[in-house]
């Protein structure tokens, strides 16, 4: 199910599960603007939201429609992506011109006793200039002024460029701003305009009456001047007046009356990762039974069990029923006097920490007392992502002590496992053949159509797969469209480079019954530190091929390498068995870089579908419980010009996990990837099983991120 879909399906559950009871505290969070920033009305407040909050806003007055979305990076850097509609704009033929753009905000001082908090901002810095702006702004708390009840905000700040064009006071870096021109590809930084030209002051007072009620007050320096002469709206004042009323923890909607003639709504959702919907749970293990001393039971101490044959059936089958309740499977045993290694996967549980930790504590309750040593390898399709070792006095006396997780992290050794069990081990009989299916509806979005700016397809889609032996997968699915409207689209964009993603409506337009993909893949590993993979077949909608990958990743590193090389073809539009005459070899060098506080960091380096060299950045924020939010782009020897409008590809993309929604183990995600454009400059082929995203949460970086979880 795409991400949209499922956003709509637990909107309700959402405000059931924040809903706020009579006389409960709010815990705030900074209001949003009609840009979907932390602000006042109209204009920019200094504020920062909490760190990590997503924020998601749709507002609408005078005939222009913003929907943003918002993410505190950092403490002290946000983000934000925009959608506009603006009506009545006649712009190349559009009666509604549509437009996306970016903006960065960045928390120069902190809010305290006695000054206000500062921020800069860059607003759309890298489109086509419709709103572009920057800013300077400070915003200080009261609580209760005057004996007032509530809690008071005012804030102040000067604006350049949009927020520059009311009431100037001057040009304090001099120079004449460059105009917006509708003719613009956009996409590129707009250096040549930051804080040049007038500037201009602006501020207003937020006042939090109660808990949920709110009003807002605000003076604007924005003239409004392409929206006035185009007669979208007619600006009378540059005052602004609201009343926000808290529906729950996370929903707010406002009402406005704007530059004197036009009455203005707004809607903001506000989303924590750290805060789930419906917190997690899972049933609690039986603790831990500390063994007797050696000193008094020594026959208990007695290693003569671990010369029987049979010792390691034993031992897998008294552990295995108790693993198997919470979902986690033994793949191998090998057992000494003094040590032992259980091999385990789950199905459902994607925190390997808690992995770990149950893991350990079955071994500690039901290994006889002479095993010492527990190494808990995690594995992943076939794939042993890395072992950890932990000595069985440390879970038999940190259980229940304070910071239980914290004081179990440094004894705990976390490093690369073998590819294979020992020679001499237990493999649980049975494991293959795995075969795999699922039946349901799926949902396929597609957004910035020019004349609908989201359509979707529905449907149901079918999947299967088939693991014969370790490594081995084959799997495929099919789709069937039982309502739609991308096929509908007339927008095929023209380009100067072969079409290798430009044509996506031709395959909307191929038929109802699609194969999604067909491959079958081979993945082992070839050492303690390396990965490889080999992918045969159709990858996706719209190419088919091979596909080759290596990656080193040490278990406990924070860098990983890899390289692929793809050779493809691309697909009939009508998505069956046939290929078109497009070929071309593809790869990439590849570098992915965990920094602390959870920042991830990758670079691909190489050639593109359309024969195109350059390399792909992406930055991502990410956190134990599987969320992660990040943007990307990708910069190419193909010019602006020949890219075309957005003059090169970037984006924003997320990731939720379905446990964050309904609090029960699982591994299953949604994610969508939000492209301003797509165009055929940077385009990568999307390869079903690429090795980092097997093998990253069962290695150190990930397992820390959430090991307060180990005792869950």
């Amino acid at each position: 199910m795409s991400g949209l879909a499922l956003c709509a399906a637990t909107i309700a559950n959402i405000a059931r599960a924040q809903d706020v009871p009579p006389g409960t505290v709010i815990t705030s969070s900074p209001t949003l603007n009609f840009y979907g920033l932390p602000g006042l009305i109209d204009m920019p407040g200094a504020d920062p939201l909490p760190d990590g909050q997503v924020a998601i806003s749709v507002s609408y007055f005078g005939g222009q429609t913003r929907t943003s979305f918002s993410f505190q990076l950092t403490p002290r850097i946000s983000g934000t992506f925009r959608y506009i509609g603006i009506q009545d704009w006649d712009s190349d033929g559009y009666n509604t011109y549509r437009d996306r753009s970016f903006d960065i905000r960045y928390l120069i001082l902190s809010e305290t006793e006695t000054r206000p908090a500062l921020t800069v901002g860059l607003q759309d810095f890298s489109g086509t200039g419709i709103y572009a702006a920057e800013y300077f702004v400070a915003t200080k708390n009261f609580d209760q002024p005057f004996s007032l009840p509530g809690k008071f905000k005012i804030t102040a700040g000067l604006g350049w460029g949009r927020l520059g064009s009311y009431g100037s006071i001057g040009s304090p870096f001099g120079g004449d701003r460059p105009t917006f021109t509708s003719g613009d590809t956009g996409g590129s930084p707009s250096t040549d305009q930051w804080f040049r030209g007038p500037v201009a002051p602006f501020g207003g007072v937020e006042w939090q009456v109660t808990d949920r009620f709110g009003l807002k007050a605000e003076y604007s320096s924005d003239a409004y001047e392409p929206e006035t002469s185009r007669g979208v709206f007619d600006r009378k004042s540059q005052f602004n007046f609201g009343a926000e009323y808290q529906v729950t923890n996370g929903i707010r909607l406002g009402a406005y009356y704007m530059y004197g003639s036009e009455f203005g709504v707004s809607a903001q959702l506000q989303l924590n990762p750290n805060r789930p919907i419906i917190p997690f749970t899972i049933a609690g293990p039986p603790p831990v039974i500390v063994r007797p001393s050696r000193s008094e039971m020594p026959e208990r101490y007695d290693t003569s069990w671990a010369e029987s044959e049979r010792a390691p059936t034993v031992i897998r089958d008294a552990i295995a029923p108790e693993l198997d309740e919470v979902g986690i499977q033994i793949e191998a045993v090998y057992v000494t006097a003094t040590r032992a290694e259980l091999r385990v996967t789950s199905e459902f549980i994607g925190n390997q920490a808690i992995v770990v930790g149950r893991v350990a504590r079955s071994m500690a309750r039901i290994l006889p007392a002479s095993v010492e040593t527990f190494d808990i390898v995690l594995m992943n399709n076939g794939l042993s992502m890395s072992k950890v070792t932990i000595e069985r006095i440390e879970i038999e006396t940190l259980e229940f002590e304070p910071n239980a997780s914290g004081a179990l992290l440094p004894v705990a050794v976390i490093g690369s496992a073998a590819p294979n069990a020992p020679a001499n081990a237990l493999v649980t009989p049975d494991l293959y053949p795995q075969y795999s299916w699922a039946l349901g509806p799926y949902l396929l979005p597609s957004y910035f159509d020019p004349d609908k700016p989201i359509r979707l397809d529905v449907g149901i889609a079918a999947a299967a797969a088939y693991r014969f032996a370790p490594g081995w997968i084959v799997a495929g699915e099919v789709r069937h469209r039982v309502w739609g409207n991308i096929a509908d689209s007339e927008f095929v964009g023209d380009s100067a480079l072969p079409p290798v993603r430009t044509d996506a409506v031709l395959y909307a337009q191929g038929g109802d019954t699609t194969m999604e993909n067909l491959y079958v893949a081979k993945q082992w590993k070839p050492s303690e530190d390396t990965f490889a993979r080999v992918t045969l077949g159709y990858f996706e909608q719209m190419y088919g091929g091979i596909s080759t990958e290596f990656l080193w990743q040490p278990a406990d590193s924070r860098l990983g390498l890899g390289i692929e090389a793809n050779y493809v073809k691309q697909r009939d539009f009508n998505q069956r068995f046939g290929f078109r005459d497009y070929d071309i070899v593809t790869g990439h060098a590849s570098a992915y870089y965990t920094f602390g506080g959870n920042y991830f960091a990758q670079v691909d380096a190489g050639r593109y579908l359309a024969g195109d060299y350059g390399a792909t950045f992406t930055l991502m924020r990410q956190f134990g419980n599987g969320w992660s939010v990040g943007g990307f782009f990708t910069l190419t020897d193909v010019s602006s010009e020949d890219f075309g409008e957005g003059s090169f590809d970037k984006g924003i993309t997320f990731t939720i996990p379905i446990s964050w929604f309904t609090g029960r183990p699982s591994k299953q995600t949604f994610g969508q990837t939000i492209r301003p454009i797509q165009r055929d400059g940077g385009a990568r082929v999307y390869v079903p099983g690429r090795l980092y995203g097997q093998v990253a949460s069962g290695q150190v970086n990930d397992l820390i991120a959430d090991w307060g979880r180990v005792w869950e």
